[in-house]
């Protein structure tokens, strides 16, 4: 049974540096791909209706990014949030109160 070639330090490097979920390279090149089979996705003609759990059942990673992304958004929005209260009135404030126990 022939022996799989030796792996040069080089290729390890290599490997090392695509699993490296900081390195901005293999970021792009995940979210081109993710972007890619989106767009393989609408484009295909017979598809009449958007399925987007559908997309995120066959495009690998999709899910995740999208939940990953909702999380950053939902902490800026709370961060704008927590600074634009200082500019409200006390009226304004307890407006606010309002909804939030209504809910």
């Amino acid at each position: 049974m022939p022996r799989k070639p030796a792996q040069t330090n080089e290729e390890a490097e290599n490997e090392k540096i695509d699993e490296e979920p900081n390195n901005p390279q293999s970021e792009i090149d995940k979210l081109s791909r993710m972007l890619a089979a989106v767009l393989d996705y609408l484009a295909d003609e017979e598809n009449e209706e958007i399925d987007i759990e559908y997309l995120f059942d066959k495009t690998e990673g999709l899910r995740e990014w999208r939940k990953q992304y909702q999380e950053k958004n939902r902490k800026l929005i709370e961060e704008e949030i927590k600074k634009s209260l200082a500019d409200l009135t006390f009226d304004e404030l307890q407006r606010i109160r309002e909804q939030i126990k209504e809910k």
